[in-house]
């Protein structure tokens, strides 16, 4: 089935089919429907029997749920509990001390490091007690600026274990943005690496660290620098910095408990530059839901390697390189690397080979430069697949011909599913664990995830009907681990994410729900194209583009046009060692829209580039370029200078 691309909205409401009715549980997988339908409708029973099972709590709770003061849901009130206990110390004291936490393979540096749980209890119990020699305390803020090395986790999990809140922010924003956020959050101390590693370049964290201070009104008590001596030998200032291995205290420390709804950290969304969006994250709710995804949605079984092939600096790094993993008592890859070009495109393969992976999470983006640079898999074949369960893809829109290219390729389920910052973990999934059908329709991001009720509605707030595309919105309460709100900005929360409908969490993406409930996100609902009232996705018009055999990459948004309000203009990349003409691909891309799509779409603009600005969680910066081409400035920008676009793959 191809995607809907187009609707007017209708002037009547038509209720959605339930997914908890008669009919359709008939449908789907029972372990599925027995967990999301008492997820829904005894929520209280079914997150407090899930929090006994999975967690350790230093004191029990004593109310599962309050949602007297709504948007500003609480769970497991009064509960205490710490999250560098659950990710650390209860292995080491079941005896699972000796296990591999953590394989940090980085191709850039030539090394290959394997760190066990009791290798991470002793550094992190350690730090922890340099960072309360520093006055760190239960609810300090500590800021974390460090590329995708263990240190960095152990940085975060000693944060956690004197209770105080991280905000790890990426490697790559330039000091300007690193300033921002350390205004913002405060910190009493912040924790950086002197440089990271990208293909050909060095990237001097400490330079850009020592500016961010400088520049800043707010300045933390000390900085503690990790340097990376096989790469570069910094020399600290010693009014400001403390070298890492004078940071770490003799005595191991112990964990501080803290009430579950105490933030764990805080997370900047992208782009926030003048009015910074921290996402605020529970510590109880977001430990036991990620523990539960665990094995729900990608099936991991604790002996199980698994390689989420993100960064720390984003929330799926959070989640799945840090705290899921950990938490589970798995293990762990930290790639630091590229798909194509540390050294070659062979690399995802090699790791999966090496370090026998059984499940992947990435995005789609990171697949299609390998098909792009490698479509033959000349480099990946030599390596053995076989320990290889499923790939699971999130952070952008995957187009149906790289869908089919990873399936043929891995020879694995690839499995969509969709989540935001917001929420910490995905809110529609295809979930293995729960013994889900893996043959999803085409383009589908999956069920509604437990806890998740979920709604389309049209521009006047009525249900959208089946197949319509509509703004997705999810009833409230939320289920655990979501944002507990914005940092410092209780009412920017609440009016961002709450009031347009009241009642529900508005997603602020498109998509539509079909008549069995599979739920289908088409773009950021911004991205949807209004060409003279017909509603066009930006993904369906990627997705028919990405048909023709000569695109790698594409990405399509809507620019003014007088007659018909707005008209698509297409940016692609095409494959490696195409010469065809810019012209002839043009009209060919026009030839497909009209066909797959329809005159409707007026599209008769395309454009070739070298390569497209997406953040570094994989999204496609379409607002950007629109504003660009607006502003007759079609040129895409090839570096990272300001960190607002990811070019760089």
């Amino acid at each position: 089935m191809d995607q809907p691309v187009s609707s007017n909205s209708g002037s009547g409401s038509v209720p959605q089919v339930p997914i908890c009715s008669a009919n359709q549980s008939e449908m789907l997988s029972p372990l599925y429907m027995e967990a999301y339908c008492q997820s829904l409708e005894q929520p209280e029973s079914f997150w407090g029997d899930l929090a006994e099972q999975l967690i350790d709590w230093d004191q029990p709770w004593e109310k599962v749920l309050d949602n007297s003061n709504s948007p500003f849901t609480k769970w497991y009130v009064g509960g205490k509990l710490n999250a560098c206990y659950n990710a650390i110390d209860r292995h080491v004291l079941a005896d699972k001390g000796s296990k591999v936490a953590l394989i940090h393979d980085s191709p850039t540096t030539n090394t290959v490091r394997h760190v066990t749980y009791n290798e991470l209890y002793d550094k992190v119990s350690r730090l922890a007690g340099g960072l309360r020699r520093l006055g760190v305390q239960k609810g300090d803020r500590v800021v974390i600026y460090m590329p995708l090395i263990p240190e960095a986790i152990i940085a975060m999990l000693a944060t956690a274990r004197l209770g105080a809140v991280h905000s790890v922010v990426f490697g790559g924003f330039a000091a300007s943005e690193l300033c921002t956020r350390i205004e913002h959050a405060e910190p009493k101390v912040i924790i950086a690496a002197n440089c990271g590693v990208e293909p050909h370049k060095i990237i001097y964290y400490l330079d850009i660290l020592h500016e961010a201070v400088a520049m800043s009104r707010w300045k933390p008590a000390k900085n503690i620098i990790y340097r990376r001596a096989n790469i570069l030998m910094s020399d600290l200032d010693e009014a400001w910095d403390i070298a890492w291995e004078n940071a770490l205290d003799t005595v191991p420390v112990d964990c501080v408990p803290v009430e579950a709804n105490d933030p764990l950290y805080i997370l900047y969304t992208s782009g926030t530059t003048d009015k910074p969006k921290g996402i605020q994250r529970p510590i109880g709710g977001h430990l036991v839901t990620l523990m539960y995804t665990m094995n729900t949605i990608y099936g991991l079984q604790q002996d199980d390697v698994w390689w989420n092939a993100s960064d720390l600096g984003w929330v799926v790094g959070h989640s799945y390189i840090c705290y899921g993993p950990l938490l589970y008592g798995a293990t762990s890859v930290m790639y630091e690397g590229k798909p194509d070009r540390t050294p070659d495109p062979g690399q995802y393969f090699r790791i999966i080979d090496q370090h026998k992976v059984s499940a992947v999470f990435s995005v789609p983006t990171a697949f299609r430069v390998i098909r792009r640079v490698d479509p033959d898999v000349t480099y990946g074949r030599k390596y053995s697949l076989k320990s290889l369960r499923a790939i699971f893809i999130a952070g952008e829109h995957c187009d149906l011909e790289t869908m089919k290219w990873m399936r043929k390729t891995f020879k694995v389920p690839v499995l969509n599913q969709w989540w935001q910052t917001e929420t910490g973990s995905a809110i529609t999934a295809t979930c293995v664990g729960f013994a889900q059908n893996l043959q999803t329709p085409p383009f589908t991001t999956g069920l509604p995830y437990c806890g998740y009720d979920i709604y389309v509605l049209d521009k006047n707030g009525h249900e959208a009907k089946p197949n319509e595309l509509g703004r997705i919105v999810v009833k409230l309460p939320l289920p655990p681990g979501n944002m507990a709100t914005l940092y410092r900005s209780d009412e920017l929360f609440r009016k961002t994410y709450f009031q347009r409908f009241p009642g529900y969490y508005d997603t602020m993406d498109a998509g539509y729900k079909d008549e069995n409930g599979y739920i289908y996100v088409t773009a950021r609902d911004d991205d949807v194209i209004n060409v003279a009232g017909h509603r066009i996705s930006t993904s369906s018009l990627e997705d028919a583009i990405l048909r023709h055999p000569d695109v790698a990459d594409a990405a399509v948004f809507g620019v003014p046009e007088p007659t018909k309000g707005q008209i698509p203009l297409c940016l692609y990349v095409t494959k490696a060692n195409v010469s065809k003409p810019a012209a002839k691909m043009s009209v060919e891309l026009i030839n497909i829209i009209r066909e797959v799509i329809g005159p409707i779409a007026a599209f008769k603009l395309a454009a070739q580039v070298q390569s497209l600005p997406r953040t570094r969680s994989g999204k496609t910066l379409r607002k950007a370029m629109a504003d660009l081409a607006a502003n007759k400035h079609i040129t895409i920008p090839a570096t990272v200078e300001d960190a607002t676009v990811f070019v760089d793959i």
